[in-house]
């Protein structure tokens, strides 16, 4: 039996794209332009021994299959179309000749790309899940990896997050100024104010608040390489008598009664568990009439605490975990904040997406040597991926606007919303 005949035996319907195997087999349109092409017995023994999303992305990672059609850097035509390929279980019957037409030698798992992290299992003899060390551990495997790689990725704001787009054709610099812009209107902020930015990343955030509003600000992110590389651009652009990236927990952050909190792409590593936590500690820092505005990816779902896939947590964001903007809401409010707005932005995140994707396509050459094809390919597929993601609404991004209020009842807000003109 021919590899193309296994898969034709697990594929229900026509599949939407071509695909081909090393052993001459193939079966499925042309016409789409895309093939998936298996290219190593490799390749074949990672599908089998770790099927779905794990499995495809280690024979992915690994260059044992391709995705001819698309470019590496931006595989989202043919995840867009893979993703209309529907797969039936087969009966035992089938399943023991399947195996069987393997061989014992092709069901061995053999051993997993050096880019892969460890399974969650064996994480737990690293410490408790979102535990200090352990998430050091993981911030570090994901931001450490190359300033030079996410400088041509990210752009010249080095913003790792969803951007704003007034307009649909705005450039990736102009919607990655609006999202701060936004996230500082929403706050009110105003000279002589005190912010605090917790998973500040590069320092965007912080570098736009004080050159912008004229605040004093701390930013503190737990990557030893985004806290370089943000205090360099600080003292570069003479703002170091007012603005300051440590390189720390967030639950380290110094000071208090700042009289604004801003939050950007932090939460999904925090831990569903923690949230009480963590948004307690965070209206500590506050004063009263302070804001706080959180800024994460969720899940459309409120009632599922859902950790992210196999392929993400292995390869992007280990101990990753997502849930709905209501259960986000709900331990704001529970931990004393009053919740005055929320959005949903995630149009915007799959614009986002596209457009760094086009940056890695642009800069492949280079990109791949800042941190190897492996990674390069891992960052491409997690991208591509994600931005259809948000497309079909599996995912979201939500901002949520909070205060802490006053003895008395007081918000500090206006009667109508300030930050919409």
């Amino acid at each position: 039996m021919t590899i193309a005949q296994m898969v034709v035996k697990l594929t229900a319907g026509d599949p939407p794209v071509r695909f081909e195997a090393y052993d001459g087999s193939g079966f499925g349109p042309t016409s789409t332009g895309i093939t998936m092409r298996l290219k190593t017995e490799r390749g074949l023994r990672y599908l089998a021994t770790a099927p779905g999303d794990l499995g495809m992305a280690r024979a992915y990672v690994s260059g044992d299959l391709d995705l001819e059609g698309t470019h590496p850097g931006d595989p989202y035509e043919a995840l867009r179309l893979m993703g209309r390929w529907r797969f039936r279980r087969p009966t035992a019957a089938e399943l023991a000749v399947l195996v069987r037409e393997l061989g014992l030698r092709r069901m061995v798992p053999p051993e997993p790309p050096r880019e892969e992290a460890t399974p969650r299992w064996r994480r737990a003899a690293e410490g408790l899940r979102h535990s200090r060390l352990r998430d050091a551990d993981s911030i570090q495997r994901h931001y450490d990896v190359s300033n030079s790689f996410y400088e041509k990725v990210l752009g010249p704001s080095m913003a790792y997050t969803c951007a704003v787009f007034p307009h649909a054709d705005d450039s990736l610099e102009e919607a990655q100024h609006e999202k701060f812009d936004l996230v500082a209107r929403k706050l009110n902020l105003q000279p002589g104010m005190r912010l605090l930015d917790v998973g500040c990343g590069w320092g965007g955030m912080v570098h736009h608040a004080v050159k912008h509003y004229g605040v004093t600000a701390v930013g503190i992110t737990l990557s030893a390489e985004q806290a370089k590389w943000g205090a360099l651009t600080i003292e570069r652009g003479g703002l170091g008598e007012r603005a300051e990236i440590i390189h720390g927990d967030y639950r380290d952050a110094p000071g208090a009664s700042y009289d604004a909190v801003s939050s950007i792409g932090l939460l999904e590593h925090v831990g569903v568990d923690n949230y009480p936590a963590y948004f307690s500690f965070l209206r500590g820092k506050l004063r009263d009439g302070g804001r706080l505005l959180n800024h994460c990816i969720t899940r459309p779902q409120n009632d599922v605490r859902a950790r992210t896939g196999a392929f993400i947590d292995r390869y992007v964001f280990p101990d990753g975990e997502l849930t709905g903007s209501g259960r986000i809401i709900a331990a704001s409010q529970n931990a004393g904040l009053e919740v005055r707005h929320e959005e949903n932005l995630r149009e915007h995140y799959a614009l986002t997406l596209a457009l760094w994707c086009s940056n890695l396509v642009t800069n492949w050459d280079a990109c791949v040597n800042d941190v190897g094809e492996a990674t390069a390919r891992v960052w491409g597929l997690y991208m591509a991926g994600s931005r259809l993601g948000f497309e079909m609404n599996d995912v979201q991004l939500h901002q949520v606007l909070a205060v802490r209020v006053g003895r008395d009842g007081s918000s500090g807000f206006p009667l109508r919303p300030t930050w919409l003109s």
